[in-house]
């Protein structure tokens, strides 16, 4: 029986996806069509945009579900091999990287202009992170350290390390951060009192804790806003 499976390359030129992007810009493009591109080429039995569409369901189509999968995961979808999953990632990454480079050029003069900022480094983190954004006397980001990695359900914050950090990157104010990959934004007692010990700690060496982010799926939590710094 005759195979009457369509290729790409028997599309119409208007619907392939390298060729839509050069004739209408990536924006006019799906999401599935923009991923058939980072993979390439399908299968004996799929199009490279079939790949795609299953990538997303597996997904829910849904971006940020997407970037939140391994490298083992996205290779459970058939097509997609070790060097696809990699171009995959790298692309996603690179996301989240000009997300956090738009933060880094404004000065911090809101809750928001922070939490914007961690939100774009750990929305797609499973585990808790604890980070540290480092300013300067222009309240501009200068370093962001990643303290600690914890399990699912916490992590560990070492005063000193952070503390050192700041001197290492001449530090005059910190904003500490840390994610809560279950969605919830209410801070602990650990929690409060971490923030407070920090703090005063800081404040021996003439830098001020201006706020704790707590950043989740569902937004974001500041201490500052809330009085309890």
């Amino acid at each position: 029986m005759q195979d009457t499976k369509t290729t790409i390359k028997q599309w119409a030129t208007d619907d392939r996806p390298r060729e839509k992007l050069l004739l209408k810009g990536p924006e006019a493009l799906s999401n599935s069509e923009l991923i058939a591109i980072l993979i390439g080429s399908g299968t004996s039995k799929k199009s490279a945009v079939d790949v795609a569409k299953e990538l997303l369901t597996r997904s829910k189509d849904d971006i940020n579900e997407l970037a939140k999968l391994t490298l083992k995961e996205l290779m459970k979808t058939s097509g997609i091999g070790e060097a696809r999953a990699v171009t995959i990632a790298a692309a996603l990454e690179l996301g989240r990287r000009r997300q956090a480079v738009e933060s880094l050029k404004k000065s911090v003069k809101t809750s928001g202009d922070i939490a914007a900022f961690f939100q774009a480094q750990l929305k797609d983190k499973l585990h808790e992170v604890f980070a540290v954004a480092y300013l300067n006397r222009a309240n501009k980001i200068n370093h962001l350290e990643v303290i600690s990695e914890g399990g699912i359900t916490g992590t560990v914050a070492d005063p000193r390390i952070i503390l050192k950090k700041a001197l290492e990157h001449n530090a005059v104010n910190i904003v500490l951060c840390h994610n809560h990959p279950s969605g919830s934004l209410k801070p602990s007692r650990a929690d409060e009192m971490l923030t407070k010990k920090i703090k005063e700690a800081a404040m021996l060496l003439d830098m001020n804790v201006i706020d704790h982010i707590i950043v989740s799926e569902d937004g974001y939590y500041s201490f500052a806003d809330e009085g309890i710094l």
